[in-house]
């Protein structure tokens, strides 16, 4: 308490915990959300894995090393993503250069570039570095973009997406070129020109149609008619949607789901995740699920707002963009109403590498909010 100058002011000071937080670049409510996401999902894995301790175990491991990686991001000054923007970007195209060279081939696509010391898929990495690299040429001028600027940054989208999807991964390939699509849109570009690249994207899918390979073009017609081989081709989404159905409202409890313990529903643990939850926990908990997805989101969308200069506040709003475009995808083609891509449910399906990926982005978001200058009062 001071009485200089004529008057009694306070100060205040933040609580402990608070500049605890803030020392470790910790945003607490987006930590709260990512932390209530998984424990939901260490709930429904348990049931989709068969109820097989070492399947949370395994993936327990992962979501530790995840958030390692997100507390590291989170030092990390925005300034420096800013600096290396370009150099992370074209070692991801390098890396995706050498994967169409000698990469390993599994399952008929080949994805993975194998150093002997590591294996590794480097298109994981271009959902980071492409709209790192976006944000970076863009916020070097003025915004809105002109059509030249335009013009480049779609050539910087197209390199890696192409590759990606030459490989052929479609799935990483729409997230990846979503995210560089998401820094453009929220450049500020004129919804004349948005317009027009939708009318022309839409007049180029017979071309991609061409180029699309045959399991690929089987996706496209079972989601349009999944009926015509119930047995075959459509027997993911027809189990998918009669799971989903069966949970009713209120869902069978837990542990209790027919379609996925009877083996009926494939990918259970992985890209039909959501399928199992319906059927346990019935609509409510989809509801609740979907809770959860919307609070990390307002809470991504809150740290956009207050970000403070044109990079970071591109940066941050593609990375929410593409968090919305993961769960919307993987929920949309569970339910039956986009074409089964393979994208996972985000944080919640089993597996390592996208997680890794995903926290890194929330990282790089805590990074911006802890990072940023007190505003003068």
């Amino acid at each position: 308490m001071s009485s200089e100058h004529g008057y009694i002011g306070i100060k205040l000071h933040e609580p402990p915990s608070r500049q605890w937080l803030s020392r470790l670049h910790i945003d607490l409510p987006l930590l709260a959300g990512l932390l209530m996401l998984a424990g939901a999902a260490a709930v429904i894995l348990y049931s989709a894995g068969g109820q097989k301790l070492d399947v949370l175990v395994r993936q327990g491991t992962r979501l530790g090393l995840a958030m390692v990686v997100m507390f590291s991001f989170a030092q990390i000054h925005p300034r420096y993503f800013r600096m290396y923007s370009p150099v992370l970007y074209l070692v991801g195209v390098l890396l995706l250069t050498a994967v169409l060279l000698m990469g390993e081939t599994s399952l008929g696509a080949k994805r993975w570039l194998n150093l002997g010391v590591v294996r590794f898929q480097p298109s994981e990495m271009c959902k980071l570095s492409m709209p790192m690299m976006i944000a970076w040429y863009l916020a070097a001028h003025p915004l809105p973009p002109k059509f030249r600027h335009i013009a480049a940054a779609g050539i910087l989208i197209l390199v890696p997406t192409a590759m990606i999807a030459k490989q052929p991964d479609l799935g990483t390939a729409f997230l990846v070129g979503v995210a560089g699509a998401a820094v453009l849109f929220l450049s500020g570009m004129n919804w004349r020109l948005i317009l027009g690249l939708a009318v022309i994207g839409a007049a180029l899918l017979p071309v991609g149609w061409h180029f699309m390979h045959d399991y690929q073009r089987d996706r496209v017609l079972m989601f349009l008619n999944p009926e015509a081989d119930p047995l075959g081709r459509g027997y993911h989404i027809i189990q998918s949607k009669i799971a989903i159905g069966s949970g009713g409202i209120y869902g069978k409890g837990w542990l209790r789901g027919t379609q996925s313990h009877l083996e009926f529903l494939p990918e259970r643990s992985t890209d039909f995740i959501f399928a199992v939850f319906a059927e346990e926990f019935g609509l409510l908990g989809c509801l609740g699920l979907l809770g959860i997805y919307l609070f990390i989101l307002g809470r991504c969308f809150s740290i956009v707002v207050q970000a403070q200069d044109s990079y970071t506040r591109l940066l941050s709003g593609a990375l929410t963009v593409t968090f919305f475009v993961y769960v919307f995808v993987n929920v949309g083609m569970v339910i039956g109403i986009l074409p089964v891509v393979g994208v996972p449910l985000p944080l919640v399906s089993y597996g390592g590498t996208s997680m890794v990926t995903l926290l890194a982005g929330f990282g790089i978001l805590m990074s911006i909010q802890t990072h940023r200058k007190p505003m003068p009062h």
